[in-house]
């Protein structure tokens, strides 16, 4: 059955959190677990949106930790799937902190690998991604080459 490829700004995602007390590690920051499980959700919808079904995360393939978030911050993230295989799709998270005048601030970029499943839970056919703009182009192309890198960590058992 033919997959109609879809674009990439039908998964985006934009989910917003204020940093309460209890998000907080000892050193009085955002804890970095907590903002790891914000961003897992965040590409959870978007890899939903694209594919249709039930995703599970099978990586997090790149993290990047540029700045902190303290408590009382409004922390958004916004989410978008940037390549498609067969049954998987890489998707981009990038992490702002957003001041009470609306300007923000990035600080964190992270690309995970999410996997539609079936009703039985097994791996199932996504969409293609239909590419949009030059942009989508580059970050498709940035994607094949995480994508390389990684089949290569698994050839090397890294």
């Amino acid at each position: 059955m033919p997959r109609t490829p879809k674009p990439s700004s039908l998964s985006r995602s934009e989910q917003t959190n204020i940093v309460m007390s209890g998000h907080i590690n000892g050193a009085g920051r955002l804890f970095g677990g907590v903002l790891v499980e914000w961003i897992d959700v965040a590409a959870a919808v978007a890899a939903r949106r694209h594919s249709g079904r039930d995703v599970t995360t099978a990586a997090i393939d790149n993290l990047q930790f540029k700045s902190a978030a303290y408590a009382g911050e409004m922390v958004v993230l916004i989410s978008r799937v940037t390549h498609t295989g067969t049954t998987s799709m890489e998707v981009r998270v990038d992490t702002f902190v957003e001041s009470l005048d609306g300007e923000r601030r990035l600080i964190n970029t992270a690309y995970l690998v999410m996997v539609a499943l079936d009703k039985e839970g097994n791996p199932t056919p996504v969409p293609p991604l239909l590419i949009e703009s030059e942009e989508g182009q580059q970050e498709w192309q940035a994607a094949e080459r995480r994508r390389a890198l990684r089949s290569e960590r698994r050839r090397q058992a890294y």
